[in-house]
């Protein structure tokens, strides 16, 4: 089964702002979750990969199609997206935006769409303007599970919601994604949701992708979320150390799997240059 994403030698450059990422992918059936500081490239990275800006440098394949091209432009219709910033035309009620989309995706369902935001006690006759940040985000969720997506692509979908709704939500992505053709990109800094549904962690930190590795596998080595990045626990856990001569950059991996593929790709293998028992913090 093909991977929903996949990044290679990704680069897209700002007057003051690089981001960089030599390889990341999100499995199909799987949740990915990108974590880092504000301004660490979160949302940059999900507007690449929707192909919103231009990249200068790299490959982005989503469900099997290249970023750019015309089979990418076909495959948008098995996107799902919440921005952090909805973007409905603040005019329009709930009912009229619902109207709009049974037009814009061919397989959008009005009845999923009137289901979930019943569900969320949205008020449909109300203006967009006029809703409330959690409302605004509980409409543009229940737009984006309504036409049959393959992939949902969430920047900071839970924030403004509260306690108890932001629980139903992430049931709702949990449950997404027991169909094994169905995946989910996630930014967020609600600590609490991404344990509870991420697979997989990728950790951005000022335009570099330090770290990507399956949850558990972090979690079963006593590393913790502290908020801004993963601390590692007392023991010594390897830190794999790759340069590329092409570009000057630096990745760093757990995995000696990911390890040899960039080696493959030629990266040079620098050692373990890190470990808790030299320090608890990323570089």
């Amino acid at each position: 089964m093909q991977d929903a994403i996949v990044i290679t030698d990704l680069k897209k450059t700002y007057q003051d702002f690089t981001l960089e990422i030599p390889f990341l992918t999100l499995p199909c059936g799987c949740i990915l979750g990108l974590i880092g500081e504000n301004g660490a490239g979160k949302s940059t990275t999900i507007r690449l990969i929707l192909d919103l800006i231009r990249k200068e440098a790299g490959e982005i394949t989503v469900l099997g199609e290249t970023t750019g091209t015309k089979g990418f432009e076909a495959v948008k219709e098995d996107i799902g997206v919440v921005f952090d910033e909805p973007g409905f035309p603040p005019s329009l009620t709930g009912k009229e935006i619902g109207r709009i989309l049974r037009y814009t995706y061919k397989r959008w369902d009005s009845a999923v769409y009137e289901k979930l935001t019943a569900q969320f006690g949205l008020p449909m006759d109300k203006k967009f303007a006029e809703y409330s940040r959690g409302m605004k985000m509980k409409l543009s969720i229940a737009a984006a599970l309504s036409h049959d997506p393959k992939l949902l692509i969430l920047d900071e979908a839970t924030s403004g919601l509260d306690p108890v709704v932001r629980d139903e939500v992430v049931k709702m992505f949990s449950d997404f994604t027991r169909d094994e053709n169905h995946s989910i990109l996630i930014s967020s800094h609600i600590v609490s949701d991404l344990e509870k549904l991420c697979d997989y962690v990728a950790f951005l930190h000022k335009g570099k992708l330090l770290l990507c590795e399956e949850k558990d596998q972090l979690l079963s080595v006593g590393w913790h979320f502290d908020g801004i990045a993963w601390n590692a626990p007392s023991r010594g856990i390897p830190v794999y150390r790759l340069y590329n001569p092409n570009n000057g950059d630096h990745h760093y991996t757990m995995s000696a799997q990911e390890r040899d593929m960039l080696v493959g790709y030629g990266w040079q293998y620098e050692g373990v240059c890190w470990n808790s028992a030299g320090t608890d913090k990323l570089p």
